[in-house]
């Protein structure tokens, strides 16, 4: 391996022609992995649904995201923002709007905001989930009896009370 080998300035190109960063969206994707892992980073794209949009766009799932060119990412971005209209109904996220009747698939920060405007809803007009959510309990009908408790400790403190039976006694010693 010497420095003039000529094999060594091609890996040096190869490494220079990826993308680190490909955005969609708001969200900078890693374009050091494959298609698939990088669009998992996306908010609202799972794995099933980062395998189909490989799948649909034509691009090798297990292809360096960065490495693509740029028409071929294009196509990968035009199927994330189309999702919602080439799956089935039961794979969006967000199905039935409220106000339009629409069903959508939100990524990224529209996932976050349609959610946090759907709890808000519910707990303005007061619905059982509403009020679990104002309460700060379980909403999707957990275990509550065991789980989820905040206070920190959970059952008897035996040291706790063998302290204090300790005082108690020291106490009724000092009162004799």
């Amino acid at each position: 391996m010497s420095a003039e080998d000529p094999d060594a300035g091609e890996d040096v190109d190869e490494e220079e022609d990826i993308r680190y960063f490909v955005r969609i969206g708001q969200t900078d994707l890693d374009g050091t992995k494959s298609v698939e892992r990088a669009l998992t980073e996306l908010n609202g794209i799972g794995h099933r649904a980062a395998r189909i949009i490989a799948q649909r766009a034509d691009v090798d799932r297990r292809a360096v995201f960065g490495k693509l060119d740029d028409d071929v990412i294009d196509e990968v971005v035009d199927q994330v923002q189309n999702f919602a209209d080439n799956v089935p109904e039961w794979m969006t996220n967000h199905q039935k709007d409220y106000f339009t009747g629409e069903t959508t698939h939100e990524t990224g920060n529209d996932l976050q905001l349609t959610r946090r405007q759907d709890i808000n809803r519910m707990k303005m007009i007061d619905s059982y989930r509403g009020v679990r959510h104002k309460r700060g309990q379980k909403v999707r009908g957990q275990r509550t009896k065991s789980t989820g408790r905040t206070e920190g400790t959970i059952g008897v403190n035996v040291e706790a009370i063998k302290e204090e039976q300790a005082e108690e006694a020291a106490a009724e010693e000092d009162d004799e």
